[in-house]
């Protein structure tokens, strides 16, 4: 299998900037190959990753490890990496610290059987895919003037809460969005929020920070547990529930989490102010927590 396949490379070597990982080897990018005859391209058969890194340290390295976890099991697939040989691979594309920021991503589909069909045969192996790429840095007008998002029916599958390569819902929400002059749709499912086409949603009224509870209907971020975990211990109010898409209109604030977007706050939804029309006072608060947090990655504190 897989479990020693980063020992292919001696680690002596050094990372090139246009190096991708491959089913055990690196290579430049140019010359990486995948059958047509693989599952992810054939089917969207398969489950990815990507996780942020600073100055060479990964944000929440192993909950995005956990969460593939769950993803392959969900889908019936064996994870093909020990933990240290992905934490291995990782390393080596983004490069040692001070690296620049960047995100990885990472990917794992069932693989190339010798046809194509829906039942995939037993024994065939997975195809393993990693490669990093610049964050782009955040720019300085969100702060004073947010993100624009309109709603969308939520119109995916029923188990959102694995991290699936097939997007092509999400990728139609999103093109929506940017013809309509916004960054990302929110999704509406049987009159409750779910949440953005690559974001978590939180949503304040007064004091209290709301987002959707974890299920089946969205997918449980990374960046979402970390901002509940820095609301706790800011003493800010949150709750997990379900949010009514009723409760948008009249939403003191609404924001999106991600991984590599951290917290951005909606200042106009479906072409309507959110609140008075400008980032609010928890969502500073909040990303004020975040960023330093941040920052104590980027030191390697954490």
């Amino acid at each position: 299998m897989f479990s020693d396949c980063s020992d292919r490379v001696p680690v002596e070597i050094q990372m090139r900037n246009n190096e991708v990982y491959l089913n055990g080897v690196f290579v430049p990018s140019d010359r990486a190959r995948v059958s047509v005859m693989d599952r992810g391209f054939l089917f969207g058969d398969g489950v990815y990753e990507v996780i942020p890194s600073y100055g060479g340290h990964f944000l929440g390295l192993d909950a995005h490890l956990d969460r593939l976890d769950r993803s392959l099991a969900a889908v019936r697939l064996s994870n093909p990496l020990s933990r240290d040989a992905w934490r291995s691979v990782l390393a080596r594309l983004i490069g040692p610290p001070p690296a620049p920021d960047q995100a990885a991503y990472l990917q794992v589909t069932r693989g190339t059987p010798p046809e194509r069909d829906h039942l995939c045969v037993d024994g065939v192996e997975p195809t393993v895919f990693a490669l990093a790429k610049p964050i782009k840095p955040r720019s300085p007008d969100i702060a004073s003037l947010g993100v624009v998002c309109i709603t969308r029916p939520d119109i995916r599958w029923q188990r959102c809460d694995i991290k699936t390569i097939s997007l092509l819902a999400a990728v139609m929400m999103r093109r929506e969005a940017e013809d309509a002059g916004a960054l990302e749709a929110i999704m509406i499912r049987d009159g409750l929020v779910t949440e953005g086409t690559a974001s978590n949603v939180f949503v304040v009224l007064g004091d209290q920070v709301l987002t959707p509870p974890a299920g089946h209907e969205i997918l449980p971020g990374i960046t979402r547990a970390l901002a509940l975990d820095l609301a706790r211990s800011g003493e800010i109010r949150f709750a997990e529930q379900p949010i009514p898409a009723e409760m948008l209109a009249r939403a003191d604030e609404i924001w999106l989490s991600s991984s590599t977007r951290e917290l951005l706050p909606v200042t106009r939804l479906d072409d309507r102010p959110v609140g008075d029309g400008r980032p609010g006072a928890v969502w500073a608060r909040m990303d004020g927590l975040y960023q330093r947090y941040k920052a104590q990655v980027r030191d390697g504190r954490i």
